[in-house]
């Protein structure tokens, strides 16, 4: 099958489900409690093959894409909305031409304009990647083949040398899995707020949603091994509750558990982030834990991360960015600063986590003695689009274990109408709860992700999006 030329039929819709979370999710500055979850919905005519709709959606979370704290997220709601229709718009004005060469002018058009605006490239880049996914799906659904087959055989016309020039000779078959993962492990996310143990959650605090709260809870009903902890540096805060989560691990009868430590951006310089980790190799209950550490992401804001070299600390452990990936060129940078590595999350864009991928398999070969990684974080995901996506992405990579926590934060898909419930609940992925909503489906620490692989991109089932509140007509004011 040849790489077909494809035209944005029609300029995107928008609309809006308004999300609240079971309880507040502290990552950083931030604590979220409610989001708008924004969905776009294109039409693209593709060569031979007629006109086909795609979806993407995306919950946009207060400060993770500027993490600025002198404004409020109402203040900041309009720059999402500004990114995401100019990147909208571009999609529209390109020729009929490949999907990469439509992701090609999207990208640099919008990296032009927002640079003029002054916004931050990982939220402009929020904009491109929307409609990516978009795009993406209608293009799978048009030619009848799943993402990794769409991928795999390049029916995308991605070029990675036009992307990086070091890159040629490489294409995305050459990163890919020949098959997609059958499974994934979760990495549950262990928040700044989040309850450990059943003590810690006052009697008029406890949720009663039918869903597990504490970490004792989250262990045991869905058999988990992967961790992520996050830390908000404060040393002897962050220890402490080091020490606690050690104790929780022990207690639960997790023998050997894995986890990622996430700096959240809370350090100011390497010689402080060093200090902690020093501090805490010192602390014997502490060291015993970390053996478990798989890397550190993201300690540093994301302001001077890439400005300050990490080959001092000769035996650092291995160190990855996330928030600094906002552009092509921000791996390369970090890889010369003495990175190991970035996140992949679909946000930050697909095409751009292929390169990143590509890059970082070429320096592995190139230096065997490297430990280059490539992690899947979450930004609290919610399906049925943005989670599926995400996860269908993650086991074309073939990245073994994932952040999860939209399923945590958030109460399955119980913010769907309750009609769309059989609908929504892509087999094997989601189960239906007792109370009737849809909910992952995690068992012994795994999800199945058998018919994720099989669908389009993601999921089979194309949400009528007119039943929710359309862009032009929501509010912040909504969100109280």
């Amino acid at each position: 099958m040849k790489v077909p030329n494809l035209k944005v039929h029609v300029e995107p819709m928008f609309h809006i489900l308004n999300m609240r979370t079971r309880f507040p999710f502290q990552y950083g500055i931030a604590s979220l409690t409610a989001l708008p979850h924004l969905i776009a919905r294109v039409k693209i005519d593709v060569e031979g093959h007629g006109v086909s709709t795609g979806l993407g959606a995306e919950g946009l979370p207060p400060k993770w894409f500027t993490k600025n704290p002198d404004t409020r997220f109402e203040e900041d709601i309009p720059d999402f909305f500004d990114v995401i229709k100019n990147a909208a718009k571009l999609a529209t004005d390109a020729p009929c031409t490949s999907f990469f060469r439509i992701w090609q002018h999207v990208y640099t058009k919008q990296a032009e304009w927002a640079k003029k605006r002054k916004l931050a490239p990982l939220l402009a880049n929020l904009g491109v990647s929307l409609i990516e996914r978009a795009i993406l799906d209608a293009l799978c659904r048009s030619l009848g083949v799943p993402i990794h087959k769409v991928l795999q055989n390049n029916l995308t016309g991605i070029d990675l040398s036009a992307i990086r020039p070091e890159l040629a000779g490489m294409e995305p078959r050459h990163v890919l899995m020949q098959s997609p993962l059958k499974s994934i492990n979760v990495r549950h996310t262990i928040g700044l707020g989040d309850p450990l143990s059943a003590s810690d959650v006052p009697h008029d605090k406890k949720l009663n949603d039918g869903l597990p709260h504490t970490l004792e809870e989250c262990i045991h009903a869905y058999g988990l091994s992967y961790f992520k902890i996050k830390v908000r540096g404060d040393r002897d805060a962050d220890m402490e509750r080091l020490r606690n989560i050690a104790g929780i691990f022990n207690s639960c009868g997790i023998e050997k558990p894995k986890f990622t430590l996430d700096g959240n951006e809370q350090f100011s310089t390497v010689d402080g982030f060093r200090e902690f980790y020093e501090t805490c190799m010192e602390d014997p209950q502490i060291h015993g834990l970390l053996h478990g550490l798989l890397l550190i992401e993201q300690p540093l804001h994301r302001d001077i991360a890439l400005k300050h070299s990490l080959h001092s600390w000769k035996d650092r452990p291995p160190l990855i960015i996330d928030e600094s990936d906002g552009a092509l060129n921000s791996l390369p940078k970090a890889l010369n600063m003495g990175y190991n590595g970035t996140s992949h999350k679909n946000c930050k864009g697909i095409v751009k986590g292929l390169a990143n991928a590509a890059m970082l398999k070429k320096q592995q070969i190139e230096d065997p003695e490297k430990n280059l990684l490539l992690t899947g974080e979450d930004l609290a995901n919610v399906g049925p689009i943005a989670l599926n996506q995400d996860l269908a992405i993650m086991a074309a990579f073939g990245i073994s274990h994932v952040e999860r926590n939209g399923h945590h934060y958030f109460r399955g898909l119980s913010m769907f109408p309750g009609e769309l419930s059989e609908e929504l609940a892509l087999p094997d992925l989601y189960r239906i709860h007792e109370d009737g909503f849809p909910t992952l489906d995690i068992r012994d620490g795994r999800l199945n992700l058998s018919q994720v692989n099989k669908a389009p991109f993601g999921t089979e089932h194309l949400l009528d999006t007119a039943q929710f509140t359309p862009l032009a007509e929501w509010s912040a004011e909504s969100l109280a």
